[in-house]
């Protein structure tokens, strides 16, 4: 079995390199394969993607896409293009508990995390690290809240 890693862009992967020098040796269908990729992809476009491609000995094709980090996500959700980090102070913006909780939904098979309600929390993690208030309060103030119950309704 051979295996191909590569980082690409959502819905924009091309036969040029680094798919097409990888896969062309395996005799596989390098069109095909892209198209599936693409298809596989396209939600996440201006993202960059991992994508795991296994080729067993009979030429049977095997696609496993990952999810962009959760940086990436979050930014996506904003629609802002550079979070700073710098400041201890100022604040880049606010996300909604509900956008936390698509974006734990999208990043829970990659995480540790046991549940939705901790796949949260890291997310949460992540938005503090990025100077991100949630529904208007700071990370760690949310983070306390969630683990007493408070919006167990929302992210259950």
């Amino acid at each position: 079995m051979s295996v191909v890693e590569v980082l690409v862009e959502g819905g924009k992967a091309s036969p040029g390199p680094p798919l097409g020098p990888a896969l062309g040796p395996l005799g596989i269908n390098v069109k095909n394969v892209v198209d599936s990729i693409n298809e596989l992809t396209k939600g996440y476009a201006g993202m960059v993607i991992p994508v795991r491609i296994a080729v067993d000995d009979s030429g049977k094709v095997d696609l496993s896409v990952g999810s962009p980090p959760t940086a990436a996500l979050i930014k996506k959700e904003l629609g802002i293009e550079k979070a700073q980090t710098d400041s201890t102070t100022d604040y880049n913006g606010d996300i909604s508990i509900e956008q936390i909780k698509e974006i734990a939904q999208k990043k829970i098979g990659d995480m540790l995390a046991s549940s939705l309600k901790s796949a949260v929390k890291e997310v949460i993690g992540s938005c503090g690290v990025m100077r991100l208030k949630i529904e208007g309060k700071d990370a760690k103030e949310m983070q306390r809240e969630i683990e007493a119950g408070k919006y167990d309704e929302v992210i259950a």
